[in-house]
């Protein structure tokens, strides 16, 4: 129970990394605001399991990448719980580019607005209640490929996720006068649903094979292996964390700074 009467909102929390970040809240005893946007029946899922661990849930509808449905979002999460300790700022879309050359304007705008205009717009609506209460904790989500992978044909999305971990050093900077906490949790690939988009079982299970064998431990991520690097952060043992991004990828090698 490390996170007892707490309160957090995690967007895109209806599938994948977010649900399961949800669900290990709940476990340790948070209540839930459960962010989606398209999948009305899967958030409603996450909700009734919440539910069913004694914690209270609601599901919140909302493109994070338009500021006004951000800023309904979270007036209704504090009228149903009239705080919100804690932020995971995890919704976010790929975007893969055949030619590194030819990237639209289209696509940067895109991934931008969802990725790293998302991830602001959510800090800049719950952070003046948190530093109201002198206590927050705002977990925000880059990606190994923000760190620099070497994975072909995802300038766009990684240089939004290298944006998202400046933004938390200069946010953990300017907030920790506040007793607000502001970390980012830089994933390697995780066997979530949308991986497996396009791809037959049989594909997608030599893609994770494959991706497995360049990582120390020899296997990719499960959801619950990102969860629980996201619950730290966002608990009390993390009090003295702030300003950091923790890669959770395996011991990953495919690194543009270890050779191209």
């Amino acid at each position: 129970m490390r996170m007892k009467g707490k309160v957090s909102l995690v967007t895109g929390a209806s599938r994948g990394i977010g649900r399961a970040i949800a669900l290990t809240f709940a476990r340790e005893g948070s209540d839930l605001i459960v962010n989606y946007l398209n999948n009305k029946d899967k958030a409603d899922e996450v909700v009734t399991e919440i539910i069913k661990m004694g914690r209270k849930a609601i599901p919140a509808c909302c493109n994070v990448g338009t500021r006004e449905e951000v800023f309904n979002m979270v007036d209704v999460g504090l009228k149903a719980f009239g705080k919100i300790d804690i932020l995971v700022n995890n919704a976010a879309i790929p975007w893969r580019v055949p030619d590194i050359l030819q990237a639209s304007r289209e696509a940067w705008g895109k991934v931008f607005d969802i990725n790293l205009f998302g991830t602001y717009y959510c800090i800049q609506a719950v952070a003046p209640h948190m530093i109201k209460q002198k206590y927050g904790k705002i977990v925000n989500f880059s990606s190994i490929g923000g760190i620099g992978d070497a994975v072909r044909g995802q300038i766009v999305y990684a240089s939004s996720k290298a944006a998202v971990i400046i933004m938390t050093r200069k946010i953990a900077h300017e907030l920790g006068e506040y007793n607000i906490n502001v970390n980012a949790v830089a994933p390697g690939l995780t066997r979530t649903e949308m991986v497996g988009l396009g791809r037959t079982k049989k594909e997608l299970d030599n893609f994770f094979r494959l991706k497995g064998e360049l990582a120390a431990l020899k296997r990719v991520a499960e959801p619950e292996d990102i969860a629980n690097v996201a619950l730290f952060l966002a608990s009390d043992e993390s009090s003295f964390v702030t300003g950091q991004v923790i890669v959770a990828d395996g011991g990953g090698t495919d690194y543009l700074s270890h050779g191209i």
